[in-house]
């Protein structure tokens, strides 16, 4: 018996492992997919200042079917966008650098925000992360945080047709005045890169990079 069994177990054997390596194959192909995916756009919306962030966030809800509220720069009550679909959300982005996180007080303009527009659902979104309190607070609160890594996985569900590096060059970042002698900031591009620079140019040789915070 033990001669008969004993082929047949290996057999048995060796078709599992098969199937097991056929599926370990598939997940980790599908992992680095998935993270392939999100970093194409990442580091665009990296590179994106506070308005590009905005227009690019609302691309994204576009798709998924909601009407958008831009809110304007000044007197928006906590919210950036107010979403308008099955349910009403109202969304506070910040387009941050990775080493700063973003505090508590996004997560109190945009709960104050949400009863002002009398929306079921608060967000905050980022593309970097939150600072302790922030967490603490939103859980009391009953906000939603979107930091860097759920931002990715929410693109990839989306799975937009658009891509983060169409908004960042088709997008004009927000208007500045030069802080040397007060003219307009403009778009210009060099070496591969975009960045404002004076609109007096050459009398005044003042550059800003575009991803500057929106704080």
């Amino acid at each position: 018996m033990d001669k008969v069994f004993q082929p047949v177990f290996y057999l048995f054997l060796i078709i599992l492992l098969f199937k097991l390596s056929q599926f370990a194959y598939r997940v980790l192909r599908e992992r680095k997919y998935r993270k392939e995916l999100a970093q194409l756009g990442m580091p665009y919306i990296d590179r994106m200042d506070g308005r590009q962030f905005e227009f690019y966030l609302q691309a994204l809800f576009q798709q998924l079917g909601y009407n958008i509220q831009v809110t304007p720069s000044s007197g928006d009550f906590g919210a950036d966008l107010v979403m308008k679909g099955k349910e009403k959300i109202v969304i506070q982005a910040k387009r941050y650098s990775a080493k700063n996180r973003v505090s508590l007080s996004a997560v109190q303009e945009v709960y104050a925000a949400k009863a002002y527009y009398k929306a079921n659902q608060a967000w905050v979104v980022t593309n970097s992360y939150f600072t302790k309190q922030a967490k603490e607070l939103a859980a009391a609160c009953d906000v939603t945080l979107l930091d860097r890594a759920d931002l990715q996985k929410f693109i990839n569900e989306v799975n937009p047709v658009f891509k983060a590096r169409e908004i960042f060059e088709n997008i004009t970042p927000e208007p500045r005045k030069c802080p040397k002698c007060g003219q307009d900031l403009v778009v210009r591009d060099g070496n591969g890169t975009r960045f404002f620079g004076c609109s007096s140019f050459p009398s005044c040789h003042h550059t800003e990079k575009i991803n500057k915070e929106k704080m």
